[in-house]
Order: structure tokens, then sequence, then C-alpha cells
């Protein structure tokens, strides 16, 4: 089976083959020679264990192409330790850090000629986490013994249950009390506004605004401008932004000297708090209003805010006097709700031993013997055909005859043959559609063009047998009788029945597996590894006989009905290799065998002079059987249909710079090029966007129900009214190089 490694960053991520019986050790040197790196600056982690030594993988019940993450640790060298250790802080500096910080604060209370504010001025606040101004009260006033400067401990007005919080000078000013009418304000000026970041239609915070100009319409007057989220080295600014003049604009009040906040005496001005965003859209942040989403989930109150904690799993807040059994007080570690919380049983703590796995399984292979902990049968698959639905007779758009696979598992996931491990793919009340020719029944002839293929049934394979020899009957059900439906005769399911025009039968898709080497007679045309399609075949007849079992089976006689030359002959060759036909592994790159890993260990000495020699001779093969891959030309029609598509002109402009390379890199960089991003598929019904950007009709459609009108890769808005503008040219050229490649997603 495969996994993937994964560094904890996620910025590299390769694919490893490995087997189930596989130690983590073993596991180790593996991952630790695809990142070039050593085995003991290693640590794996896979759901939150770390794998240790002393276990496998079957034991942490890791399956196929899941994620295990990477450490890897950097070692200090012994320079870096030895200058950490000569630089010692200044004591200073130290005594400093050592000491909370109310100790080196001084309470100012009788000090009202060094201050600018009093205790109870109303203030605004800047919040540091968006950049806006907040209003807030003036609590104490402390002064920074290290740094000489005034530090403000401030409360919030509109959270007045949560605790005050020191902020330095420059991040408070005068409370904004005078609102400023439309012919008070002039170009350049600096005013505090409102305004809503993400929604400008709807109420937000308050921030700072330069008007650059003023709009005026019949609807009143609009002010243009630039918006300061944050003050000095931290500011933002965002420009061209648009004021109604209807909403209220605050005029930004400034220090004129020594305590002039003079700011108690103007409280009654400024009672009425300025309007700010709804967090809670439930409670409109209503305090005296129990709500489930803002307030805590058992008693649904949001006083005592204090006293509230937040799990940091689903973020549900809860009175730790609410909880059961109740807190003492609130947590400083991480705290999970008790739906959330992991019971103790399942977890593993630090030291303990991994619980052995109740799973029986061969770890001492014996010779010959095979291991099974590299099965991919009861893997389940990384992604599934949606190009065409699973009752697709004929061809797959873009699979090629001649094209291989090295698992049984890619098979499935093309869609080429669906089933995991039956022989047989089909509708028992319809027909077949594929089948793999592996030769597990004894009583398979190949031929090439024709073969004789035994029905499936007639074994016991009780207590999870994957084969066993004949036990019974086949009779001509389910898959049997599917397969039959294919042969254009009568149905018959007593003497069998042949076909009057066995061409107008109806396509079967064939895949000979490598396993079908093992029948003499059947060699020339296996594949020397994996599974291969070779091509469409119709059922000329199918006949009931004894087998060499003894027992009745049922054989279908099956020839080639496909104009592309069959892969095992000359032709065949020649084309493969021209359109550039390998095999396809999930990661050949990275793949790395068992038994490589055991000879790589103890190296066997060989004869350097024998070594150069062959390697000499096998360059020198290679050379000459080099073939040149065949450019790839379009059909005319084809090309008419590009040409017509002119809004992506660029796109198959660079598509048909790979015809020179051959057909499989032009259709592979026609799929990449023409992928929606949000089906991740081929576009089907495609809307070609003024940002030239492709996406699905109905991709597009759901996106309107969401109330999302923007392109999902770059965020061009959209209008309702281009739902119905298909690209039609781009339509037809798509249909044409895969033909019915959308009938699986009506």
């Amino acid at each position: 089976m495969f996994v993937l490694i994964r560094t904890i960053d996620g910025k590299v991520e390769k694919s490893l083959e490995i087997s189930k019986t596989l130690s983590i050790r073993d596991f180790k040197i593996q991952v630790a020679k695809i990142f070039s790196t050593e085995v003991p600056s290693i640590q794996l982690f896979y759901r939150g264990k770390q794998l240790e030594d002393c276990y496998r993988v079957h034991d942490y019940h890791l399956n196929h192409h899941e994620v295990v993450q990477l450490l890897i640790k950097s070692e200090k060298s012994t320079e870096e330790i030895e200058c950490s250790k000569d630089l010692e802080p200044s004591d200073e500096k130290c005594h400093l850090a050592s000491v909370p910080l109310e100790e080196n604060l001084s309470i100012i209370i009788k000090q009202p000629e060094t201050c600018q504010y009093q205790s109870g001025d109303p203030v605004d606040c800047i919040n540091e986490d968006n950049g806006a101004w907040f209003e807030a009260i003036v609590q104490n006033i402390y002064q920074d013994i290290s740094r000489r400067s005034l530090i403000y401990r401030v409360q919030w007005k509109f959270l007045a249950d949560t605790e005050p919080f020191d902020v330095m000078e420059h991040m408070i000013r005068p409370r904004a009390k005078h609102c400023l009418s439309i012919n008070q304000i002039k170009v350049n000026d600096r005013v505090m506004v409102n305004y809503n970041v993400d929604e400008p239609k709807k109420i937000g915070y308050w921030y700072d605004f330069t008007v650059t100009s003023l709009n005026k319409s019949r609807r009143g007057v609009e002010l243009v401008g630039i918006l300061h989220a944050g003050s000095g080295t931290t500011e933002v600014r965002i420009e061209n932004c648009k004021v109604n003049s209807r909403n209220k604009i605050y005029k930004i009040e400034k220090l004129s000297g020594l305590h002039c906040g003079g700011l108690n005496s103007s409280l009654n001005e400024v009672d009425k708090q300025r309007p700010i965003a709804i967090i809670c859209k439930v409670c409109n942040d209503d305090i005296n209003q129990k709500c489930k989403t803002c307030g805590c989930y058992v008693c649904l109150g949001k006083k005592n805010s204090r006293k509230i904690i937040l799990c940091d799993e689903c973020d549900k807040a809860y009175h730790i006097q609410c909880l059961n059994p109740p807190l003492d007080k609130v947590p400083e570690d991480d705290w999970y709700c008790p739906d959330c919380k992991i019971p103790d049983n399942l977890v593993i703590k630090m030291g303990e031993n991994l619980k052995s796995s109740k799973k029986k399984i061969v770890v001492d292979l014996k010779k010959g013997q095979k291991d099974w902990g590299r099965g991919m049968g009861c893997m389940s698959r990384i992604k599934e055909c949606t190009i065409v639905p699973t009752n697709h007779k004929g061809p797959i758009p873009g699979i090629e005859v001649g094209m291989s696979w090295k698992y049984r598992l890619q098979v499935s996931e093309v869609g080429l043959h669906r089933p995991h491990v039956a022989g047989i793919h089909g509708r028992e009340n319809e027909c077949a559609y594929s089948l793999v020719l592996s030769g597990g029944y004894e009583d398979d002839v190949d031929n090439g063009d024709e073969f004789l293929y035994t029905g499936s049934g007639g074994r016991d394979l009780s207590g999870n047998k994957r084969t066993a020899a004949q036990s019974s009957d086949q009779k001509l059900t389910k898959m049997n009788k599917a397969l039959a439906l294919n042969c254009n005769a009568q149905f018959n399911d007593v003497e069998g029945a042949t076909a009057k025009d066995w061409q107008k039968g109806i396509p079967v898709r064939v895949i000979r597996a490598a396993k079908m080497r093992k029948h003499p007679q059947a060699r020339m045309y296996a594949p020397e590894e994996g599974f291969r399609y070779d091509g469409i075949y119709k059922v000329v007849k199918y006949f009931p006989e004894k087998g060499k079992s003894g027992f009745l089976i049922w054989r279908y006689l099956l020839r080639r009905d496909d104009s592309t030359p069959a892969p095992w002959t000359s032709e065949g060759k020649q084309r493969v290799k021209s359109l550039g036909l390998r095999m396809i592994d999930y990661d050949s790159s990275t793949k790395i065998s068992m038994t490589k890993t055991k000879t790589e260990i103890n190296p066997p000495k060989k004869n350097p002079k024998r070594k150069r020699n062959k390697s000499a001779k096998e360059d020198e093969e290679n050379n000459s059987k080099k073939i040149k891959v065949i450019h790839y030309e379009l059909e005319p029609d084809l090309v008419e249909l590009i040409n017509g598509d002119k809004l992506n002109k660029k796109v198959w402009k660079d598509c048909c710079s790979l015809l020179p390379e051959g057909k499989i890199n032009f259709i592979n960089k026609v799929i990449d090029r023409f992928t929606c991003v949000c089906c991740l598929e081929i576009v089907w019904n495609p809307i070609t966007i003024k940002c030239l950007h492709n996406i699905c009709q109905n991709c597009l459609q759901r996106s309107f129900k969401a109330d999302v009108y923007t392109c999902p890769v770059c965020r061009h808005p959209i209008k309702k009214s281009q739902l119905a503008n298909t690209n039609k040219p781009l339509a037809k050229a798509l249909e044409k190089l895969f033909p019915g490649y959308g009938s699986g997603r009506i």
C-alpha cells in the first residue's frame, strides 16, 4: 500500500510504498532515504501518536494513502551551545523579566499635572486586532519605572463585563463627540467614520478616514477617500473607500494642553453609545437576552464573563460553575468541553505502551510466501471517475489502448473496470461493461484476438478465502447473465446462444492482467507487469460445458472489435512507444521496494569491470532502440472548433504547444487547463467569465444559490445573467476530445 509522508510545515510531501508487516524501524529507514537525512533525526506521527520502533505498521491501523507527519530534528552545533553559555543578560533586563509587571509600575493618584487624562475619562482606544477605534473608560494610570512612560488601564464600554487591560498613551485619544455636517467637511480632512470592510453597505466599526473627493448626486453627497486601519507602523491604508454622508461622521478630538481632556464635564454629551457591527446575529449582542450562540452553552447567560471558558475544539462557551463537576477557577492550559473531550481510557499517555492489535498477521515470511501486507484489494479509492456514469458502455474518454497500470485499484479509479476484485462488471438486468482477464480459472484460453472466458461462481470462498477450487456448478445468473446479454442473440439460460451478427453486440472493455502469463499459450498476449487495457471485444457465443474440475461452467467466446492495433502486435507496440505510454504508478520516483532496502544495507561485491561493460552495452541498446514520439495532428473539424473559441485563445495556444510531444501530453495539458476549480473535473457546459476563467454551469449555479457572485479563482464579480451564456465552441471542442465526458454528471 501507499502512504503519504508530509513534513510538519506541510511544504514537502512524498509517497512511499510499504507493507503492513513492516516494522517502524525499517519504515524510518525508507523515509530517511527519500528525504536524504539520518534515521536518528526522524520522528514520525500518525493521528497524534508518535510511531515507536518496537511496533509495526499494522499496530497503528495505518491505511492506504493516509498521511504520516514527519519531524526532522535539527541538532545545534557545539559552537552555538558554547556561545549561548557565554552570553549573560544584563542585570537590569534580567530583573525586569523576572518581576511581574505590576511591581514595575507605580499608581499616579495626585499628579494630574503630569497626565493628559484622569481616571473616569471617556476615551477612544484603538483595537490592535482590527485597527478600529472603540469607546473605553480610563480606570487607573500607572508610571513605568523602567521605561519612564505612562500606562493607562482602560475598560471597553461596549464590553463592560470584560477585564480591563493596559495600553500606551499613543493608543488612546479624547472621545469623539462632535458630529460634522456635510458643509463642514472639506477635501484632505481627517474624520472618523463607520465602515464595514467586508460588506460596505452594512454597519461596521469606526476608523479614521481621509477625504480625497466629494461626489454629489441626487441621493446626496458621497465621501471618497482613504481608510486608515491601525496606527503608527501597523497602519493599513485602504484606498477608494466610499462613505454615505447620511451616516454620522465625527470630528477627531485633539489635546490642546496638559490634562486638557477635562472630559468628566462632557459625559452627558456622549452618554449615547456609538453603533458598531453586531457580533452575534441571533441576539443582536443584547447582554440581557439568553443566547446559546454567544452565551453559556448550559444556562444561556452572558453575565460573569470572567468565569466563562471556551472549548479549544468547538469554541462553545461554558460558565465554570455550570460544568459537571464545576471548576474552581479558569484553567490555564487547553480545555475541552464534555462533547469534545476524548475518554481517558482511549488516550495513550506518555510512557504507556501501545495496545497490541488483535489482528493476526504474518510477520516472518518464508521463502516463496507472499507478503499480504502489500495487498491493495481491500483499499479504498483515492478518487472516483465522474466523467462517465458507472453503466457506461464502450471506451472511456482519454483512455488509450495500450495504457497500463501497476495496481488493480488504479484501473478502478479511472473508471475502466470499477470493481476491486470481481472479474466482471455489469448489471444482471442490463449487460456487462468490462472484464479482467487474469487467468483465475483453469479453463480460460487466450488466443489474443479471441479468448474463451470462464464465468464466475461455483467456488466456496467462506473463511475469507481469495481463491478456491471449483466445488459446484455455475449458474447463468448475476454477472454471468450480464455478460450473456452482451451477445447479439436471444437469451437462453439452458443451452446458451450464438450471435447472428456478433459485431452488433454490446461492447465490453477488456483488461489483461500479468497473472495471465502463468498460462503458457497466453504469455505473448499478457503484459509483463500490472494491468493493460486491450480495447473493445464482443461476445460471439456463450454455452455450458463441463470443466476440468468436473463441474458445470459457463464459457464465453469473445472476439476483438477495435480499430486500434492490439498492444501485443508490432504495430501496437510501435504505437505505444510513439504515444509515450508507460506504466502508471502512484509515485514511481519515490517508490522503494523491500528487497532493495535489504540489499542496500549489505551490498554484495561485484566486479567493477563487468559492471562497466554491462552498462555500456545497455546504453548502446537504449540509444539504438530510442524512438521519437509521433507529432499529434489535430483533426480539421477540431481545429475549426478550437479557432472558434476566441475567449480561450491563449489557453488553447499553450495546449497546442505540446502537440510535438504526442497525443497523451496534449490531452493531459487540456485536462489540466480546463479543469473546474469547484468540482475538479473537466468543465461541463462551460461558462467563460470576463476574467477568462472557466467554470461548470452547475457549479456556478450552486455558487449563486449560496449568495456568492464572484469567480472562485480570482474573485472577479459575476452577474446572474452570465449563467445562461455558455461557451458553446469550448463545449463542442471538449466533447470532440472526450466523447460523452459529461454523461456522468447529468
